[in-house]
């Protein structure tokens, strides 16, 4: 039997699937894993990184680039892709004097690009 309370549902029961939780719980990743991907969300959950590794996600650009495309300062730019960077989400790469910024692997993008498809359904 469920009961609704101020519109949560909750199971009203006294009886614990045993079998289900240690199952579950024998394959729950190690804590220190659980908080690498805690992370790894909260990067993502800022909109100026998000439009960031939308246009990466598009194409390589660097920073100036990047600057105009978001009308934002070039420091500005750098201070967020320094974010992206120390969590994996991006890497660069130098010709000359340009550094030219992407999404660090087809994981990333593939993570960037279902969550896009999730909101828009």
């Amino acid at each position: 039997m469920t009961k609704t309370v101020k519109g949560d549902i909750y199971c009203d029961c006294d009886v614990i699937h045993g079998d289900v939780v240690d199952c579950v719980k024998n394959k729950m990743p190690p804590e220190d894993e659980l908080y690498d991907l805690s992370d790894f969300f909260k990067v993502l959950g800022d909109s100026t990184r998000i439009k960031i590794m939308w246009a990466l996600d598009e194409s390589e650009m660097c920073v100036c680039d990047l600057a105009v495309l978001l009308n934002m300062t070039k420091s500005a730019i750098s201070h967020q892709l320094h974010s992206l960077r120390q969590a994996n989400l991006v890497k660069y790469r130098k010709e000359g004097k340009v550094v030219y910024y992407s999404l660090s692997d087809d994981h990333v993008k593939e993570i960037f690009e279902k969550g896009l498809e999730h909101i828009r359904e």
